[in-house]
């Protein structure tokens, strides 16, 4: 059983050059103090400002574990705090890389079921400030999950997250990860399973198609 060791949310608001097509982005997130409820395909008190790309009933909440923030603090050499990564979600103790798509998380009065990986984007590396962060973050195969919303309720720091409903097709988020970053010998399988979430779906599908 995982851990829940914080739930962040977007403290400020960057108005930047990288800030993306829409001038500003709220992936600069801190964990918020107590309960914090999940409803609505969103995060109380966070802020999705680029709709396009972000947010939604599929991308609702964005997991990442902290065993992959503390790798990347000794490979890079720097502290990384609790939503660094953007993510919603600081987990513990719970393989997010390997996380079997559709598989559930019950936190608190909530359950979520996991749809995709974080794929990196100008955002992301515009704020780590390192220009070829893409590629480092690629490299690492240690995307995060994203999440959606299956039972509304309230999540608090420390409460208990149980996997459960574990689907058998076996596809990872990692092997999500990697066909979107090149890796197709598992493309057909991908395109089968059921539920994937939409962007992944017409992703897929037609690539299938080309194989």
């Amino acid at each position: 059983m995982g851990k829940l060791l914080s739930i962040n949310v977007a403290a400020i608001i960057h108005h930047e050059d990288w800030a993306g097509s829409v001038g500003k982005t709220g992936i600069d997130k801190r964990p918020k103090l107590g309960r914090v409820s999940l409803e609505n395909d969103a995060v109380e008190g966070d802020q999705v400002l680029d709709t396009k790309n972000h947010g939604g009933k599929d991308q609702a909440v964005y997991a990442y574990a902290r065993e992959d923030a503390d790798w990347w603090e000794k490979e890079i050499g720097l502290e990384i705090n609790n939503g660094r990564f953007g993510e919603n979600l600081t987990t513990q103790d719970i393989d997010v890389t390997n996380a079997i798509v559709g598989e559930k998380w019950a936190i608190g009065t909530c359950i979520l079921q996991v749809t995709m990986p974080r794929i990196p984007c100008k955002v992301f590396q515009g704020f780590w400030q390192r220009p070829n962060l893409i590629k480092e973050f690629t490299q690492a195969q240690r995307p995060g999950a994203y999440l959606k919303i299956i039972q509304e309720g309230y999540v608090s720091a420390g409460d208990d997250i149980r996997v459960f409903d574990i689907p058998q097709h076996g596809i990872t988020i990692k092997d999500l990860f990697m066909a979107k970053s090149g890796e197709r010998t598992k493309i057909k399988d991908i395109n089968q399973i059921p539920g994937l979430a939409l962007k992944f779906k017409e992703w897929s599908e037609k690539i299938a198609a080309g194989i």
